[in-house]
């Protein structure tokens, strides 16, 4: 077996980087519940307005885990709300479109940037928003070595964003959840941040409690310590039972405490589901839920028929 090069673990590094934070972002930005207050799901004051039919989206999301109605309603909507625009694009990064994702990541970044007028909080959140699917769009379509010039340039205006954006109120909310997202999958993958500040501050400062939770039982699980990632995830169903991607995030866990048998009837509830969901990703939990299948019944089925080209 040859062994990488420095500059090949690099590059790996990064590209692997990328692809978390943007996994991040699609989960903050994508799987918000219904609002507590009308128009704004993260704020119990100091509430912002967010047009009805993004609210829609926001509650199809949230109580059936329905990406396709959520982009059905988006489409439609007619608003220049950047969460909106942040939304579409990262079903499209989850559909594999990226002409969608780029397009709709620059008209987040444009909608943030005049929204910053009125409340530069949030367009200060969302300008990063823009910007990171911006890099996303760029490292998918030039690829890594091409694109990382741009994408290095992208992450560090995101994270400026985010400054400013807790220079006005560091203990808001929506910022916390998006910012902890963010902070959670970068310590979890690289050896000089702290995961346990991401925890923190998701656990203290962010909100909806259910997506808060979400991201504590991802990180979690990424540091292989699976009992607090299921306590985390047994609070997220609490609150979005009906979820899929809850219960394909319990079933993964229970696969890490080596409980594959328990973890079959959950797969099985998500992919019962599967038309609400992404192909992509539907394919990815008929896959896991095939390897696990091995595991109980000592079989060796090809389960890589199963993931789309």
């Amino acid at each position: 077996m040859v062994k990488p090069t420095s500059q090949q673990q690099r590059w790996a590094g990064l590209k692997r980087v990328t692809a978390v934070v943007m996994g991040a972002v699609t989960i903050a930005i994508s799987l918000l519940p219904p609002p507590a207050i009308a128009g704004d799901p993260f704020r119990a004051s100091d509430s912002r307005n967010i047009d009805s039919q993004t609210e829609a989206a926001f509650k199809a999301i949230f109580e059936q885990g329905n990406y396709r109605e959520a982009a059905q309603l988006l489409d439609t909507a007619q608003t220049d709300e950047p969460l909106a625009y942040a939304m579409k694009a990262s079903i499209a990064y989850l559909n594999g479109d990226n002409e969608g994702l780029g397009r709709n990541g620059t008209l987040t970044r444009e909608a943030a940037q005049r929204l910053t007028q009125s409340d530069p909080l949030r367009g200060h959140i969302y300008t990063a928003a823009g910007h990171f699917l911006e890099g996303a769009h760029t490292l998918t379509t030039q690829g890594t070595v091409r694109a990382t010039p741009a994408v290095l340039g992208k992450l560090q205006q995101v994270f400026n964003e985010l400054g400013e954006a807790e220079k006005i109120a560091p203990n808001d909310p929506e910022l916390n959840l998006i910012k902890g997202f963010m902070d959670l999958m970068l310590a979890v993958n690289l050896p000089f941040s702290n995961p346990q500040q991401a925890i923190e501050r998701l656990q203290n400062y962010a909100a909806p409690d259910y997506l808060a939770q979400r991201g504590i039982a991802i990180g979690y699980r990424d540091l292989e310590q699976p009992d607090l990632a299921l306590q985390a995830v047994e609070r997220a169903i609490q609150a979005a039972p009906n979820n899929p991607d809850l219960l394909y995030l319990k079933a993964q866990i229970l696969v890490l405490q080596n409980r594959p048998q328990e973890s079959l009837r959950l797969f099985r509830q998500a992919l019962a589901q599967r038309e609400q969901l992404p192909d992509g990703l539907g394919d990815q939990i008929a896959y896991e839920q095939c390897r696990a299948n091995n595991r109980v019944n000592n079989r060796r089925q090809n389960c890589n028929r199963l993931l789309q080209d």
